[in-house]
């Protein structure tokens, strides 16, 4: 086949070579048409695959390119989101379990007798009154995860032994970063008016700062855990042991 019959074709190898007008050779008009449309077509993909290297190194510069795909990319921004909220939930949790071995320590008592052991079940106040009840009662919150309500109402009861003014303010302080604030792992569950109280009064704290507090989780505690405890196998062991103690003597 010639050349000047394929109407507006032109080799990319001739472009910018004289363009030869006489007789092509059958033998070689066949070949060079061939080499000439495999160059063609090699040029082409050539010219793809490079538009394709140029589109994937332009999309690789451009900032945050990796936030909607799938892959990892160290300099993603969501990566380091990311990164950051699993390092800021493991301090947390160390922080939670710093604390929680901190405060395992129980109120000093001597062993409870049966007689105590029993008049735990007539009221929540007797039970609130005798150290040997709080331990046991407070053992049982942990088992509930609401342990910080006993705390908090056993910090409340040790401010108000406080006379010295900074060390009010100071324990007033501690209080309020503890269970109060919101940022707090161990915060207490109070309402608005509460909270406003609160903050209108740690202006100028107190022994009786957090009075209404106190009151509001020790009302929580009587009515929500104190029934579940009386039902608790803690409590019924000790009272089962304590009347195999008494039969035995």
């Amino acid at each position: 086949m010639c050349l000047r019959k394929r109407s507006g074709y032109r080799p990319p190898d001739l472009i910018n070579a004289k363009i030869y007008t006489g007789p092509i050779p059958a033998d070689r008009g066949g070949g060079e048409l061939a080499m000439g449309g495999g160059r063609s077509e090699t040029s082409a993909l050539s010219g793809a695959g490079e538009a394709r290297g140029l589109t994937t190194t332009q999309n690789s510069q451009r900032p945050n390119a990796c936030c909607f795909c799938w892959c990892c990319c160290c300099s993603c921004s969501c990566l380091t989101v990311r990164n950051e909220e699993e390092r800021r939930k493991r301090r947390r949790r160390k922080r939670i379990s710093q604390d929680t071995k901190m405060e395992t320590k129980l109120e000093t008592c001597p062993k409870p007798s049966v007689e105590e052991i029993r008049m735990w079940s007539q009221s929540f106040d007797k039970l609130m009154r005798n150290p040997a009840g709080r331990n046991v009662f407070r053992e049982f919150l942990r088992t509930e995860y609401s342990e910080e309500n006993m705390l908090f109402w056993l910090a409340c009861e040790d401010l108000k032994q406080e006379i010295n003014k900074s060390a009010i303010e100071e324990k007033a302080r501690t209080i309020y970063e503890d269970y109060i604030s919101i940022l707090s792992p161990k915060e207490v569950s109070l309402d608005a008016r509460v909270r406003e109280v609160i903050n209108r009064k740690m202006q100028d704290p107190t022994p009786h700062t957090f009075e209404d507090a106190q009151l509001q989780i020790y009302t929580l505690m009587h009515r929500d855990s104190y029934p579940r405890f009386l039902s608790s196998n803690i409590y019924k062991t000790l009272v089962l042991g304590g009347s195999r103690t008494s039969s035995e003597s």
